[in-house]
């Protein structure tokens, strides 16, 4: 379980610096848009109220409420499924990725009300308008991870 907890450290830890560092000490909040390498990255200021790309998102208080109380359940869940059925070192190191940018997108949206996202990329004359943040990253890849290599020890 030390894997477990340094994952989600550290993952909570890259996107909560990532999030200060752009959005507060490059401005981004200001700004609303810097191009990074143009086109394939570009930071732009978004704050997601919802789930993903703004699904579900009302701007309510209780909604708010609600995504916490869900981010909260799931991370409750995954610390008890790798406990009652533990994965090997992969499965554990998913687990808290998953587990670390939840609770990075959890501490936004108590802080501010919604979730802070900036990295956008594009590529190939496609204009993508949705923005990310490296929490969302570390939850794709750790439910993705958990997904392959979770439970009963199924990767070294």
């Amino acid at each position: 379980m030390r894997l477990v907890f340094w994952a989600a450290f550290w993952a909570f830890l890259t996107d909560q610096a990532s999030k200060y560092y752009v959005v507060h000490s490059l401005n981004l909040i200001e700004r609303g848009h810097i191009s990074v390498a143009p086109p394939f990255l570009q930071f732009r200021m978004a704050w997601n109220e919802g789930v993903n790309f703004g699904l579900f998102a009302s701007g309510s208080d209780t909604a708010r409420w609600i995504l916490i109380g869900i981010a909260v359940a799931i991370c409750l869940v995954v610390l008890f499924w790798v406990r009652k059925d533990p994965p090997g070192r992969v499965g554990l190191f998913a687990a808290g990725l998953l587990i670390g940018g939840a609770i990075g997108n959890i501490v936004d949206r108590l802080l501010y009300g919604a979730v802070a996202d900036f990295l956008n990329m594009s590529c190939c004359g496609i204009d993508n308008p949705f923005a990310f943040n490296l929490a969302d990253i570390w939850i794709f890849a750790g439910a993705f991870g958990l997904a392959i290599f979770g439970g009963s020890k199924k990767a070294a």
